[in-house]
Formats: structure tokens, sequence, C-alpha cells
């Protein structure tokens, strides 16, 4: 990948579709993660405002510190770079409690997990009126139209996607290149939706490089019969998520009514 060129494309991206949309920049949520860590810094690189928003809910440590160190660096070496925190555990908690009981708390772990993207893209879009800013996706090839690993209307309720065209590999190469911090280089993936230390691979059950492998397999009409051993097992992985989750890939189906019917 020719990798300056790529970044001097996206940023060139960014700033022209800000200013045909007449805004005036960029809002995103940053998580400690590589992929909210290059999104901002390209959106920053456009020179235009990028409003950052840290949100926790019950969220690690460590994430949340590499959230804040990330912003910082933005804030020393861009201009218009700001940080707005915005607490919302005790507002989940609060939702959390105004839901009826279930008989087993694991039956709504997922729902849960599923609420805070969604909490957090409702505070991403309050700013982005309040100020005029478009909200930065910052999902990536393998998680938007690979595996669907993304929240709908949560973190895949965006405006625009810088990113959305870069395998995760490829996104890790403009991360080094950018000057990314070394902890978030060498965090492991995770959505952050769990308030644990578990991780994207510990959810599908396949690393990011094995999930490009089996997209380019498919991409290519390969079948399961085609492999074996942890080949075989990791394309299945990747068919079986890339088949649930096409009503996230998509668009919203519509129900046409026949002109005979009008």
């Amino acid at each position: 990948m020719q990798t300056q060129k790529v970044v001097d494309h996206i940023v060139h991206w960014l700033k022209d579709y800000a200013e045909k949309a007449n805004v005036k920049g960029f809002v995103i949520g940053i998580s400690g993660g590589i992929d909210s860590a290059v999104t901002s810094t390209l959106c920053a690189k456009t020179g235009l405002k990028v409003k950052c928003l840290e949100m926790p809910i019950h969220q690690a440590e460590n994430q949340v510190s590499r959230a804040l160190r990330h912003i910082d660096w933005l804030k020393e070496n861009f201009d218009d770079v700001e940080l707005q925190q915005v607490n919302l555990t005790p507002v989940f908690d609060s939702l959390l409690a105004s839901l009826p009981k279930v008989e087993n708390e694991e039956e709504r772990f997922m729902s849960l997990a599923n609420t805070r993207a969604r909490l957090r893209m409702t505070s991403l879009y309050y700013f982005a009126a309040l100020e005029s800013l478009l909200v930065a996706g910052t999902g990536n090839k393998v998680e938007d139209f690979g595996v669907g690993f993304y929240t709908k209307y949560g973190d895949g309720g965006v405006d625009l996607s810088p990113i959305a065209d870069l395998l995760k590999t490829e996104v890790y190469e403009i991360a080094e290149h950018l000057g990314i911090h070394e902890e978030i280089l060498t965090a492991a993936p995770t959505d952050g939706l769990w308030g644990d230390d578990r991780t994207d691979e510990d959810q599908i059950g396949a690393t990011y490089p094995e999930l490009e492998w089996a997209m380019h397999m498919d991409d290519l009409g390969k079948t399961a019969d085609n492999f074996e051993g942890r080949k075989l097992e990791v394309f299945k992985i990747y068919k079986k998520l890339n088949t649930a989750n096409q009503h996230k890939m998509q668009p919203i189906p519509v129900c046409e009514i026949p002109l005979n019917l009008k």
C-alpha cells in the first residue's frame, strides 16, 4: 500500500466532503483503540474542527487512559482539536433500572452491549447538531462489509466512513505511519461494550488477519469444501457471521407498493 498517498487521499476526501456539506468539521468517539485513533488523526489533518468525545460506560481504566492520551497527543499536534468528556455510566444505569427485569441476566447481555453503543451514537449526534459537525465513523472493511462486527444504529450510525475501505492490517500500517502511540498499536482490539477485558478475537473466534484471508477466499468464490483444519474453521466463522449480519450491510428493505394499488 502506498501509505502516504492513501493518507492524503482520505484527508482530501474528508475535507472536500465537509466543505460541500457546509459544516465546520467532525465529531468522533475515541475509544482508546486503533480505528478511532487513526480516524481522528485523519480528521485532524484536514485542519477542520475535530471534537473528540470520550464516553465511558463502566469502562476499563486502560481504555479510558489510552483514549485520553491519544486526544492529548492530537491537541499537541493539530489545531482546533478539543476534548469533550461525557460520562454515560449513570445514564446507562438509569435506563437499565427502568427496563423490566429478566429471569436470566445473561439473556440480555448482547442487548445491553448494543444499548451502550447506541447511547454513544446519540451523544455524538447531539454535538454534531449543536456545533454543525459530521459524525465520523471508525469501522474498517472487515468489520463493516465482512463480518458485520458493529452495532446497527450504534457505532454503525455515522455520517461518513473514512477507513471503511481499509482492511484492519492496513489500518495498523497507517497508524504506524501517522505515529499513533505504541500502547494503542499493541492493545488487543476490543469493542469495549462489555465492561470486562474480552477482545474482538474472544467474541469472533478468529483474528483480523484470519478474517481478511477468509474474506478474500470468499471473494474468489471458494467454499468450505476447499479447506480443512484451522482454515476450514475460520472460513466457517466468516461465512456464518457474513450471512447472519447481511441485514447490517444491505440497505433497509422497503416494501414497494405496486402502482395499481395506489
